[in-house]
């Protein structure tokens, strides 16, 4: 009787009032807002380049208010959702890992040769024949080529797959997208942790690389955490947009890939974002949150430097991704009820 009484009692909790939740959202923002408006960056290249940063990040902070404000209760479904099915996610998200390379004979070794041969033969071309030895980063330090081309396509190599595979999440599990009593919400962030699997080993792979060139890990090194969370939830965010609109138009998967050729010269993996002198152009460029991540990388590796320094960066990337995760998951809810109608 007793246990019963207390799970009555639990039941009959009230959540957190709508009121008091947005209350504290929008004190969050205006904390936000305060602090970006008054923040002066010594090292910032002219007023104007500082002053469309605060804009920009205003204007992101303002619309998610405005969404936050008008969809809360349905924004709170999908984390709330994702928490309580925290254990399934992870048994499924490691079947799917075992599952993409069942039956051959190197089995998930699969998953790790076509990003290596890519580095190898990038390394080949831009070390050995075009003899690009260093790169000339931030701190004014010349860096071997081949670990700052690395240091960009580890982030960009998880991206890449993530995102594919997270667009992809209700097409290749249709079968569950069926079932009236499976919750569908936790697919795309199965095939982000599956990812993020082959993530690691890569992560480690830049790690001996560094070693390799005397650049071991250090405190710093710790910010690859970070960092990859980051990537974790954009890509999460990016994710529930995508594989619910493909349901409905299949061509969104072909417009990513074309969109992921032209996201990799359009983001700075290849080329430093050093060589541009144009303070306009940076700045369009770092509208890219990809650039933030995988400067970030290179920083956690051999530039000694905390995300933290990069406040206006750092704000921006998590005000996108705030915002576009409500967006998501708006999208999601909205045509959910149609996904088993069309598949």
């Amino acid at each position: 009787m007793e246990d019963r009484t207390k799970k009555n009692k639990a039941s009959q909790r009230k959540p957190l009032p709508k009121a008091l939740g947005i209350a504290i959202f929008y004190g969050i923002c205006i904390l936000v807002a305060i602090m970006v408006l008054t923040h002066n960056n010594p090292l910032a290249p002219d007023p104007y380049t500082e002053n469309l940063k605060k804009y920009c990040a205003c204007a992101l902070l303002a619309l998610a208010c405005i969404i936050f404000g008008i969809y809360y209760d349905r924004m709170f479904i999908i984390p709330k959702e994702l928490f309580q099915s925290r254990e399934l996610i992870w048994k499924l998200a490691k079947n799917d890992f075992k599952k993409r390379y069942a039956g051959s004979y190197l089995g998930f070794l699969w998953a790790l040769v076509q990003p290596v041969v890519t580095v190898v033969m990038y390394w080949i071309v831009f070390d050995k024949v075009f003899q690009t030895r260093s790169q000339m980063v931030s701190s004014g330090v010349e860096v071997p080529y081949v670990l700052f081309l690395t240091a960009g396509l580890v982030p960009w190599f998880y991206f890449s797959e993530a995102i594919t595979n997270g667009t992809n999440a209700l097409l290749e599990y249709s079968y569950l997208v069926k079932k009236v009593v499976f919750n569908i919400s936790i697919l795309p962030i199965i095939k982000l942790i599956a990812a993020t699997f082959i993530h690691i080993f890569f992560v480690v792979v830049l790690l001996v690389v560094a070693a390799g060139y005397g650049y071991y890990p250090n405190l710093y090194t710790l910010q690859v955490v970070y960092y990859s969370f980051c990537m974790f939830v954009l890509v999460l965010a990016a994710s529930y947009c995508t594989c619910a609109v493909v349901v409905f138009f299949k061509d969104l998967a072909q417009i990513i890939n074309i969109g992921l050729q032209v996201g990799m010269w359009a983001t700075p993996i290849l080329w430093n974002i050093g060589m541009l002198h144009d303070d306009k152009i940076v700045t369009l460029f770092k509208l890219n949150p990809l650039v933030y991540i995988v400067n970030g990388y290179r920083n956690a590796i051999y530039g000694d430097e905390w995300f933290f320094e990069h406040f206006y960066s750092s704000t921006y990337f998590w005000i996108f991704t705030v915002t576009l995760f409500c967006i998501g998951s708006l999208i999601f809810k909205r045509l959910k009820v149609h996904f088993a109608d069309v598949l």
